[in-house]
Order: C-alpha cells, then structure tokens, then sequence
C-alpha cells in the first residue's frame, strides 16, 4: 500500500511538472505574436474626415472598396491643365469603383492664393470638375494637413516616406484604404500607370 502511495505521488509529480512546462513554453510565442501584429500594423485613409470645398464633411469613410488617387492641385500652375485629364479619368471611371479626391495647396510658388470660394468657381467654369474637392490645405511643413501626414510618412503609411515636389503629385490608395503608389507630379493622370492602376493591370 505504502509503495503504490508512493507510486502514485510520483506520477502526479511528472505530469505537474509537464504541463507547466507546456504552458510556459506557449506563453512567450504568444507575446511575441502579439508584438509583432501591433509592430506591422498600419494607418488607413478611412479614419479621416475632412472639409469640402463648400464647408460639408467629407469622411473618407464612404469610400470603402473604392481605388482612390488623391492629388493636391492649384489654379496658378503650368500642370493646371492636369484638371482636363483628372476630370476626364473620373468621368470614365466612376462607375468602376474609382474616385479622385483634390486638395487645393498655396505650398508651391503662391500658386493656389483664392478662397475656397474662388477655387471652386475657377475649378468649375475652366475645367468643369465634378470629382470631390476639398478646402485649401497644407500639403508640407510644421502645419501639413493630417491627411498628408498618413501620405507621406511610411511610419503611417506602411509603404513609403516621401515628400510633395510640386503641386499635382498623386498618391493612389487601394480597395482596402492603403497607400500602394507615388506619382511624380509631371506623370499625367492618363499615364499607363494610374489607367493601369484603375483597371487592375
């Protein structure tokens, strides 16, 4: 009896010891799994909100499941004409999950210095734009607009750091909110790479 007593605790003892082995060993993977998802996580266009051109909120929100091309834009400049090609490219494509949304920016040789009153009449009677413009904002400096902060800074963004040359630079943002490209501003919006871009090739 005592020897079966003894052959018992025995037991006991070793599967004790086992199973706290296991359970220790699965506790640091875990940790570290945990880790590194928060590490490789990053931003999505979705969580802003911002202020059109005619004072409504805009909430990048709406448009889930859309490929988007932001560009910063100016009345001013000699890449103005852009805006024919923008329009043009929005109106093919709008209906195909595609939308463009432009900032008006006075960051590159004064060229945007209007109202957001003026930038939407100049906007409408010269080039006939229909695809969303947001107020006028900062696109570079101590008071970049927080939108332009997730563009431009691979911290954020998970792709990229860069910098806006000049204005008309485009940034694309797929299906899923993320920043997949960076268009030099000279690249027209009827390049290869952003009708490529749009229609999945």
């Amino acid at each position: 009896m005592r020897r079966f007593l003894i052959l018992s605790c025995g037991v006991l003892l070793l599967w004790s010891c086992q199973n706290n082995a296991q359970t220790k060993s699965v506790e640091p993977t875990t940790k570290k799994n945990s880790t590194m998802n928060t590490e490789t996580k990053t931003e999505t266009i979705y969580q802003f909100k911002v202020t059109d051109l005619y004072g409504k909120e805009f909430d990048f929100a709406s448009l889930r499941g859309k490929k988007v091309l932001i560009v910063n834009t100016a009345s001013e400049c000699g890449l103005t004409p852009q805006y024919k090609d923008l329009e043009a490219i929005y109106e093919k494509y709008k209906d195909k999950n595609f939308v463009i949304v432009g900032f008006p920016a006075n960051n590159f040789g004064s060229q945007e210095p209007g109202s957001n009153e003026q930038i939407a009449k100049f906007c409408q009677l010269n080039y006939g734009v229909t695809f969303p413009m947001m107020s006028k904002i900062s696109v570079k400096g101590e008071d970049k607009n927080e939108v332009y902060q997730f563009l431009t800074e691979k911290n954020r963004n998970g792709l990229q750091d860069s910098e806006v040359e000049w204005n008309f630079q485009k940034y694309l943002i797929n299906e899923q909110g993320e920043l997949v490209k960076v268009l030099s501003p000279r690249v027209l919006p009827t390049d290869a790479a952003i009708v490529g871009w749009i229609n999945g090739k």
